[in-house]
């Protein structure tokens, strides 16, 4: 066992940034110590593990729950829906879904078969129109992709960005006209192109008549979801209503993979089985030797060389590789096939990856939501989704701002 992990590889093992790592150090709340042989800063991993049961930031309140009841029918529209982890999230928090645009046509049949009541336009969204639903519907919701924009001028207007999926997100909510609309998109969109992508977005829906909120990334864990995915949060709010948009408060308690496999807290059986994707032998002979929370620098040295082939010596954490998760942890990010070599995420005490019915548990999807489509399809569905719990949280937050909006325009 590798009982000593790099300041790159601890920031990527416990999600957070080398900054905070080299803080707690100061602090003295997680010391690195010189490895014996290098003489580099290392982390003991063991001192990692402890702390990890409690890795999770400083500032989150103990909350009791976010749930509030809507006084009211509130609808929403949902856009690049995929197989529907934010729509169910919306509808658990007790809002009615309208219609839901997607292209997939294996997503779009999971969307059916689950909800044959719901209104499921399926193709590409420039060529629906949305104005039957002008001032009809409380919240347009979507989880567009991150692409460039082309910059015309300085400041970025709704005609430069035509020909991308924003622009089409944009162009829904100004045809819709509702209170508040939702964006949601991974982290990396903070930093694309040096921030300029999202200051574009920003400058379009004030353009278009929204102030949009400082935006957030919500940390999955501190939703009820046993997984560290992250989202961040575009809000706009309609500019005639001045209202503060408040994002849902996190959660003291995390959940561990534990806890989405087994009874408990979280679901009240076990998971049911299903069928998931397989290892070849050779790769089944290799992560065999790997322990639960281990990864390939768990490996005897001869193995780690060949397995790693040329990348082994490239340095750089790479801790996705040969990464069994451990019953005590949440689970790493999904990711949209379960057996990619830099995202390995293996079962912890079988050598295998996870099945379908065991992803949509990381994911927080109810047993019942069936997927369609071949396997390989429904591990995308799975993987895209946002978790069921977090799109929940989220619709909570909706909620109490409309509840106050009505209130107000009494």
């Amino acid at each position: 066992m590798n009982e000593y992990m790099t300041l790159a590889e601890t920031a990527e093992y416990i999600g957070k940034s080398k900054e905070t790592l080299r803080r707690w150090d100061k602090e003295g709340k997680l010391t690195a110590v010189r490895e014996p042989l290098s003489n580099y800063r290392v982390y003991r991993k063991s001192d990692i593990d402890t702390l990890f049961a409690d890795f999770l930031d400083d500032d989150i309140q103990e909350t009791t729950s976010n749930y509030v009841e809507p006084h009211n029918e509130y609808t929403v529209l949902e856009l690049f829906a995929g197989a529907g982890g934010l729509a169910v999230g919306m509808e658990k928090a007790g809002l009615k879904c309208v219609a839901l645009n997607e292209i997939d046509k294996w997503a779009c049949q999971t969307l059916r078969n689950n909800r044959p009541n719901w209104n499921v336009l399926e193709g590409d969204i420039k060529s629906f129109s949305f104005s039957e639903y002008e001032n009809k519907v409380d919240v347009v919701t979507g989880g567009f992709p991150c692409q460039a924009f082309s910059y015309a001028g300085k400041k970025l207007g709704l005609a430069d960005a035509r020909g991308t999926l924003f622009y089409e997100f944009a162009r829904v909510v100004k045809e819709v006209n509702p209170p508040i609309c939702i964006g949601e998109n991974v982290r990396g969109l903070l930093s694309h192109e040096n921030g300029k992508t999202l200051q574009g977005m920003m400058s379009i829906l004030d353009e278009i008549g929204y102030n949009v909120v400082p935006v957030q990334v919500l940390k999955a864990i501190n939703f009820n979801v046993p997984q560290k995915r992250e989202r961040l949060i575009l809000v706009g709010i309609r500019k005639d209503i001045d209202l503060k948009y408040e994002y849902p408060k996190p959660y003291k308690k995390i959940y561990n993979l534990k806890d989405a496999l087994k009874k408990g807290d979280l679901f009240d059986s076990d998971v049911p089985k299903s069928e998931g994707s397989k290892y070849p032998k050779s790769k089944i002979d290799v992560l065999k030797l790997v322990p639960q929370k281990g990864y390939w620098r768990d490996l005897p040295l001869d193995i780690q060389k060949e397995f790693m082939g040329g990348s082994f010596h490239l340095g750089g954490g790479k801790t996705g590789i040969a990464r069994r998760i451990g019953w005590d942890e949440p689970c790493l990010t999904l990711t949209c096939s379960p057996a990619q070599k830099q995202t390995e995420r293996c079962h912890p005490e079988e050598t295998r990856p996870f099945t379908v019915r065991e992803y949509a548990r990381i994911q927080t999807f109810p047993d019942d939501w069936k997927f369609e489509g071949s396997i390989a399809q429904q591990y995308k569905q799975i993987g895209n989704a946002v978790p069921v719990n977090l799109g929940k949280e989220v619709g909570y937050s909706i909620v109490k701002f409309l509840n106050s909006y009505y209130n107000l325009s009494k």
